[in-house]
């Protein structure tokens, strides 16, 4: 979700021509958070509990290990007794490793019940290295989004290590991602497992997929009403990879969008001819829910809009493409074709 962020930041500057202020990408604003991946808003029904499923057996670290890290620093592990995560994907690899049990601190985007009761040791977004270092961390896990550089930088400093991880774009990141952290934790083994269970899930998902009629449209739009942020995604925004994997089409990378985000306008959804709207749950909280998104310009004119076909996933595992994926696809697909499984 931080690479949300850091594509959202560009994208806002040249929105702010338009009026637009920035704001943070995941649901602290104060909203309530949903109570899984996925909420449907037209239902409003309620989803599983926003937790993340361990391995079975719970792997034992074998250290030290050195590994490469994305920034292209050459990383040694001694140990891994305390952790801190600095994203909620990669919190998620962890906990979901069976190794939940050393972290001790949490980025604010980890969200999910098993991490709830840590310390956060971020500040809106940005990496707070006073706090990071004043939980003695064996590894730090960072992404390379992750910032301010300068906390970053303390953080090397005072001899900890730090693991970067590429962000992830799409479904192929899924087990890379889930194998660097599995490997810099001493347990390349149970990474493998994860990463099959993982895919095994996610093509049990994809291959529920109704395969009947036209492809449906789906438009990823980026809201917060509390900062007049109104953003439609576009070939890189993060989501294609998840629409694609659902059975749709992107409706924005489609009708030739190329950036990541750009500012919703009604020539735009005219354009984009949406049949559905993939939106992040706090966000479709922030403009009021489905009544108050169809009120913004050019929505209630698309299909999308005239027939009240909102898709709305949790912000913390949206985009995160690790081991709940399948999860958060089988919602979007639920959601999508609905219990008939018409498009």
């Amino acid at each position: 979700m931080r690479r949300l962020r850091t594509q959202l930041a560009g994208a806002l500057l040249s929105v702010l021509a338009l009026t637009f202020t920035a704001t943070a990408c995941e649901g602290s604003s104060g909203a309530a958070a949903p109570t899984g991946p996925g909420t449907t808003a037209k239902a409003g029904t309620t989803a599983e509990p926003d937790r993340v499923e361990p391995l079975a057996t719970p792997p034992r670290p074998d250290f030290p290990v050195t590994v490469r890290s994305a920034d292209g620093r050459t990383v040694r592990i001694e140990r891994a007794e305390r952790l801190v995560p600095l994203s909620g994907g990669l919190s998620e690899i962890v906990f979901t490793l069976g190794l939940g049990d050393r972290v001790v601190a949490r980025d604010v985007t980890a969200t999910f019940a098993q991490a709830a009761e840590l310390p956060v040791v971020t500040r809106g977004h940005d990496v707070s290295a006073e706090s990071v270092l004043s939980l003695r961390p064996d590894l730090v896990i960072a992404e390379s989004t992750t910032g301010p550089a300068e906390a970053m930088d303390q953080i090397r400093a005072a001899g900890t290590p730090v693991l970067v991880v590429d962000p992830a774009t799409g479904l192929d990141d899924v087990g890379p991602r889930i194998a660097s952290v599995a490997e810099a934790l001493g347990v390349p083994a149970a990474g493998e497992e994860l990463t099959r269970r993982t895919e095994r899930r996610i093509a049990a998902v994809t291959g529920s997929v109704p395969r009947k009629g036209p492809r449906p449209r789906v438009a990823f739009l980026y809201l917060r009403g509390s900062a007049s942020v109104y953003l439609i995604g576009g070939r890189d925004s993060g989501a294609t990879s998840l629409i694609e994997a659902a059975g749709a089409v992107d409706a924005g990378a489609a009708s030739g969008l190329e950036k990541d985000f750009t500012a919703i306008t009604g020539e735009a959804l005219v354009k984009a001819a949406p049949d559905a709207i993939l939106v992040m749950a706090a966000g479709l909280e922030s403009v009021g829910g489905v009544d108050g998104l169809v009120e913004i310009p050019g929505v209630a004119q698309t299909p999308a809009g005239m027939d009240r076909r909102i898709v709305s996933v949790e912000d913390g595992v949206l985009l995160t493409y690790g081991p709940r994926t399948d999860r958060v696809l089988k919602s979007v697909v639920a959601q999508l074709y609905g219990e008939d499984g018409d498009a």
